[in-house]
């Protein structure tokens, strides 16, 4: 049997005090329960991981369990021929009338379970608690969920108390449904250290696998935590009981994200303040051993082998997702399939890789303690209007029925695999490499390399990882269709980013034919050339292509009616490519950026800086698009091989005015010295529309104005910062 892909849809409900943060109902998915299973079965999965959850079933009694939700979507996937994975408590405590440290948590979780089970006989596959080790780690070591512990005797007794409750309910399971099998889920991170820590990193890397060797019977007298266990309140008895009667999983589910594995330094000051923490002996960092580790760490490979040479039991790797930029998730997935199918190769039973959160997920950047607004998509990203379909799913759908998938993101490795991955401890950050051959040919080509957008996307791309080639004007002149096909024909790339234009709204007007050939004539015969060659275009047209009429921000199928040359030169160019397949046209509006000076933001805090009047019109809303944001979501959505017209600007509208007194303000300048003037008063030839300010039906992927000013102001002060296109957030 060929190694298969499984899906899963992120669902932790956890709490926090008194109030639950339940991912299904953060993405909608109980609303679209038929139409997202359905989107599931077009990828090829046949298994999938699904919540049954007690929180969201049974929230105040068993009495009063509500059914209808589980009913409709356990029988769609009959339907279709998906096999669940039942889920019973994921990350969370169990609703209000128990919780984590509950010494009738086993009882009450086991009643639930059979009442899951009288209720779907046929279902032959559970996880009645996923991670166990994680949330206890989180719910009573760390104190970061509910019931919010911070100590050691809590701490065993929540391990303790959900491995009983895991044996309990596969129990109550199986004598409905003797053929059930335990899917038994952890995250297995690994611990390195200074040797000053070794003590503490080995300890850590016993307690890894305390789910497992509990439920397997293995935690006896000569187990390295027994003695730990019983010193922090738990019985013999209790343990021995497992020798007795254990639970061994019928599959070893392994989540690995690439946070899991974790690097502990005594040397603090090295490292920022929030990593800093201790254990009462020593102080030390706790931090991403990936941006550490010199010679790297073992990763899905790894983890793999480890758990098949301690267990000799079936693996899975039950949670694959990377919070990241869509080629890095690419990567991420890429790497997780390879090295199952290389262990099966050494004849390592591995079943599955799990693509997980196929719908995304929300506040895992905080570890579910906050900032439960924040998202990161996955197979499908929810930000549009209807789950929309990303490169993931393409590639999950060749995975499951096929087996291989090829593009060339691909063909370079993943950021922790690179040397830009060392932030921490002193060590030298390495420059990026130089991606233009890496990837045999299979180059994203970028026009206008001279240009502040062009610029920027070869810094991005380069820290992305994205194999680019970039030329001038005088390399490639889109004017001439002549040179057009000769360098498409000599580089063959798989994509080509047109950030080459005629940019000078006020000369436009007595320049249009100038305007007209570059902005519209030459994207033209650009598109047409890369249709021809099955090549992916992406270009740029403007706000300006509207009038200011509507008082509402303008979504992509408005129509254009511009005021100025330069507004209907864009207006031509979206004509002309509107049928040319393969072509997205991308609308943006007011950049600023940290690696351009004569942006409107950077000019008026440098007059600002120097005491300078500056005036700014009080009467002409638009919407701010911070470049590094518009590159990457550009970026992403050639992956994706998304075309048409996209509104892509950070969320929020405000007037000129608005803009320099909001960035002067955060900046900590005078912005009384920012005067107000209607944009008629501003000496300007060409028209402006009084309302350009754009928003998107097909999505709002960017990130909100606030937040990029937020970063906009950290980049300018740090010069040598690197483009923000590494960050991390999922994973424990």
């Amino acid at each position: 049997m060929s190694l298969e892909i499984w899906g899963g849809i992120e669902c932790t409900v956890n709490r926090l005090g008194d109030r639950y943060y339940d991912q299904v109902a953060l993405s909608g998915h109980g609303d679209r329960t038929i139409a997202d299973l359905e989107r599931i079965a077009k990828l090829g999965i046949r298994t999938l991981r699904y919540p049954v959850l007690w929180e969201r079933v049974a929230p105040h009694s068993m009495e009063q369990a509500d059914w209808f939700q589980t009913d409709l979507a356990l029988a769609k996937m009959r339907e279709l021929g998906i096999a669940p994975i039942v889920g019973l408590v994921h990350h969370g405590s169990g609703p209000h009338y128990t919780n984590l440290i509950d010494p009738n948590f086993s009882r009450k979780l086991s009643a639930f379970a059979s009442r899951v089970a009288d209720r779907y006989p046929w279902v032959d596959m559970y996880t009645p608690i996923n991670e166990p080790l994680t949330t206890a780690r989180f719910s009573t070591l760390y104190g970061h969920w509910y019931p919010h512990a911070r100590d050691d005797r809590s701490f065993a007794r929540a391990i303790l108390y959900q491995c009983a409750a895991i044996r309990e309910s596969m129990q109550a399971i199986r004598a409905v449904n003797p053929h059930a099998r335990l899917v038994q889920t952890e995250d297995l991170g690994k611990t390195y250290s200074t040797p000053a820590l070794d003590y503490q990193a080995k300890f850590d890397n016993n307690r890894r696998w305390l789910t497992f060797d509990i439920l397997s019977g293995r935690v006896d007298e000569w187990h390295p935590l027994w003695w730990y266990l019983l010193e922090s309140g738990i019985t013999r008895h209790e343990l021995e009981s497992f020798l007795t009667r254990p639970c061994v999983p019928d599959i070893v589910g392994i989540n690995h994200y690439v946070t899991s594995d974790r690097f502990l330094d005594e040397r603090v000051e090295a490292y920022p303040a929030h990593c800093r923490g201790g254990n009462g002996r020593h102080c030390y960092a706790d931090v991403e051993a990936v941006r550490t580790v010199e010679s790297g760490v073992g990763g899905h490979a790894g983890v793999l082998r480890e758990a098949w040479d301690r267990y000799a039991l079936p693996l899975a790797l039950t949670e694959v997702h990377l919070g990241c930029t869509r080629g890095e998730q690419l990567r991420w997935l890429n790497q997780a399939w390879q090295s199952a199918n290389q262990l099966r190769d050494e004849n390592v039973d591995v079943r599955a890789v799990t693509v997980w959160s196929l719908f995304g997920c929300y506040g895992w950047c905080s570890l579910l303690t906050s900032d439960f607004d924040s998202y990161e998509p996955g197979a499908f990203d929810l930000r549009s209007p209807r789950p929309r379909t990303t490169a993931l799913a393409r590639m999950t759908r060749a995975l499951a029925t096929e087996g291989h998938w090829d593009h060339p993101v691909l063909e370079t490795p993943g950021w922790w695999m690179r040397g830009t991955r060392f932030i921490y401890g002193g060590r030298d950050r390495r420059a990026p490499a130089d991606f233009g051959d890496a990837a045999g040919g299979r180059v994203i080509l970028i026009i206008g390399s001279n240009g502040t957008l062009g610029s920027a996307f070869q810094r991005i791309a380069t820290e992305r990882g994205l194999a680019s080639r970039a030329v001038s004007r005088a390399e490639l002149d889109i004017c001439q269709p002549q040179s057009i096909g000769s360098v498409l024909n000599e580089l063959r790339p798989w994509a080509v980013i047109n950030a080459a234009g005629y940019v000078r709204v006020d000369d436009a007007e007595s320049d249009a034919e100038r305007c007209f050939q570059v902005n519209s004539e030459g994207p033209r015969a650009l598109g047409e050339e890369c249709a021809r060659l099955g090549i992916q275009l992406a270009t740029f047209s403007s706000d300006l292509v509207f009038d200011g009429a509507k008082r509402e921000p303008y979504v992509e199928s408005d129509s254009p009616c511009p005021l100025n040359v330069y507004g209907a030169s864009k207006v031509r160019l979206e004509e002309y490519l509107r049928n040319v397949p393969r072509s997205l046209v991308i609308r943006a509006s007011a950049f600023f950026g940290p690696w351009d000076s004569h942006n409107f933001l950077s000019s008026t805090l440098h007059e600002l800086a120097q005491d300078r009047r500056v005036w700014a019109a009080n009467d002409t809303v638009v919407s701010p698009t911070y470049v590094p944001d518009l590159v990457n979501t550009t970026l992403d959505l050639l992956i994706d091989g998304e075309q048409g017209v996209w509104h892509l600007v950070n969320d929020g509208r405000l007037t000129w005015y608005e803009f320099a007194k909001l960035a002067a303000e955060r900046a900590g300048l005078d912005a009384k010295l920012i005067g107000a003037r209607p944009m008629n008063q501003m000496g300007l030839r060409a028209l402006r529309p009084l309302n350009s300010s754009l928003t998107s039906e097909r999505g709002m992927l960017m990130p909100s104005l606030e937040d990029a000013l937020t970063r906009w102001l950290n980049a300018v002060r740090s010069p040598d910062r690197q483009p923000e296109v590494l960050e991390i957030s999922s994973g424990v």
